[in-house]
């Protein structure tokens, strides 16, 4: 029974980053070790363009380091500015000062639909996935750790940097942030239904097909410590009903 995403063997916005022309040659991640796809190698791409088309669609991470010998996988949250990610890092930056060249995984993952086939065995995951490897660089330039908060807050919440209160010195001074190059990736989707359609299980008579995984934003909640008829600005309304970080075929009102 195949019921998880396939995981590469390498790696909501309202208005996703704008990618960059590119020609083919240019588009091409560097292949290593790491990101060499071995198996079901037709869902795999080391185009930056899928890269990019994966990242922009989120804003939740997987940050895989050892932490005091320990291995661990911590979720947080991204941004995306130019060819740097990133990414929350007060658990792994303990780490990181002890080990400065220590590689770290980051992976980002969509579930777009479970896969019901006839049979257990060919059940499956509809998703998109990418999988980030690198030495990440603890951010301690005042300018470049602004610019790494505004991608992370405005990944998730376009609008928001220039309505809320930017950090202070002192706030920016106990913010950890980690800057991690997109130069070793690859990435995978799943999309479609059962592949069993003409298999010996079809004569079962059994129903097959994809059941969708859609998350939508809520209508906004607001502080109980306003009043009642305080409205939220145009930027956070506006996102309410939105799919977030939508795969193929998912529509109009999507991000």
């Amino acid at each position: 029974m195949s019921t998880t995403t396939e995981t590469p063997e390498t790696p909501e916005t309202t208005e996703p980053p704008e990618i960059p022309e590119t020609t083919e040659a240019d588009d091409q991640l560097a292949v290593t070790e790491r990101t060499r796809l071995r198996r079901m190698r037709h869902k795999g791409s080391h185009r930056r363009a899928d890269l990019d088309a994966v990242l922009a669609a989120g804003f939740l991470c997987h940050l895989g380091v050892t932490v005091d010998g320990t291995t661990m996988v911590v979720p947080t949250a991204y941004g995306v500015d130019g060819d740097r990610l990133y990414l929350h890092g007060s658990v792994a930056s303990r780490s990181l000062v002890q080990a400065p060249d220590t590689t770290v995984c980051v992976t980002v993952t969509h579930v777009d639909g479970l896969v019901l086939a006839r049979s257990v065995f060919e059940h499956g995951v509809n998703y998109r996935c990418a999988m980030i490897y690198g030495v990440p660089e603890i951010v301690t330039d005042p300018e470049e750790k602004l610019r790494g908060l505004r991608a992370l807050t405005e990944q998730s919440s376009p609008g928001q940097w220039e309505y809320a209160r930017q950090p202070s010195r002192k706030e920016l001074a106990a913010t950890a942030l980690l800057a991690l190059d997109l130069t070793e990736a690859s990435v995978k989707t799943a999309d479609g239904p059962p592949d069993d359609g003409d298999s010996e299980d079809a004569a079962l008579g059994l129903w097959a097909g994809v059941l969708p995984v859609v998350t939508t934003f809520g209508e906004p909640v607001i502080d109980p410590v306003l009043p009642a008829d305080f409205a939220p600005p145009a930027h956070i309304a506006a996102r309410a009903g939105r799919v977030v970080g939508a795969g193929p075929g998912a529509g109009q009102g999507t991000e």
